[in-house]
């Protein structure tokens, strides 16, 4: 008995390594996908990415298969994987008008916010002000910090992560995992990179002052002009 025990015990080690392993894995190759390093259509070796990170080509090819559910790499067969081509003008407006969906519908169901949601939603807030002030000093700077843009990227989704998880509906959090995999798509077609970080803090900082009364604005409302204020300057809808 004790033996089998020992066994188990050491196979979810194992299990709980081998997935840590995949997902530092994941993120490295995310990271060269985001930094436009690799162009549109570039052969991804699945034994070459593992010689640059030193590791076998299970956790790559996991890691692989998890990136085509983002959209950002595909598969050919017999051909292997390459770097995605990036959403068209038609799909990111498609994407956002999911997106206005989605999130607006959360933030109404998520109201009236509780005090854990509440402390949830304004530790998300200041983490994603805190990065945003760091991307803003690298910009002018002039710095180019992939992780750092990674970074913020992570608390801008952590943030909405926090409305949905409070919505009470399963299947809208579970839409919204699926869609965030296009985000993802949706920043690597961005050619300008992240320049709006002052609008995002601030629409933010709106939101969360609708879930906790401050304003007259409900926290749908909010959330609706949060989308409509990021998609018009991703797709500078007065030039489009």
């Amino acid at each position: 008995m004790a033996a089998e025990r020992d066994g188990g015990i050491k196979g979810l080690d194992s299990t709980i390594r081998r997935r840590g392993l995949r997902d530092h894995v994941y993120e490295r190759i995310l990271q060269l996908l985001l930094s436009g390093d690799a162009s549109p259509g570039a052969r991804l070796s699945i034994d070459t990415i593992a010689r640059q990170l030193d590791v076998s080509p299970t956790p790559v090819r996991e890691a692989m298969v998890q990136l085509e559910r983002t959209g950002l790499v595909t598969r050919e067969a017999l051909k292997g994987y390459r770097v995605a081509p990036p959403l068209g003008l038609g799909q990111l407006r498609e994407l956002f008008e999911a997106r206005m969906m989605l999130e607006s519908e959360a933030a109404r169901l998520a109201a009236p916010a509780t005090a854990e949601m509440l402390a949830e939603l304004r530790a998300a807030e200041e983490a994603h002000r805190l990065t945003g002030g760091r991307v803003i000093a690298a910009l002018r700077a002039g710095a180019n910090d992939v992780e750092l843009t990674t970074a913020y990227f992570a608390a801008d989704a952590a943030f909405h992560r926090v409305v949905f998880e409070h919505c009470s509906n399963r299947y809208l959090t579970e839409m919204s995992e699926n869609l965030g995999a296009q985000v993802h798509r949706m920043r690597q077609s961005m050619e300008h990179g992240v320049t709006d970080v002052r609008e995002a803090i601030a629409e933010h900082e709106a939101i969360v002052d609708a879930f906790a009364g401050v304003t007259a604005e409900t926290p749908q409302d909010a959330m609706r002009r949060h989308i409509e204020g990021v998609r018009a300057r991703s797709l500078d809808l007065e030039g489009a």
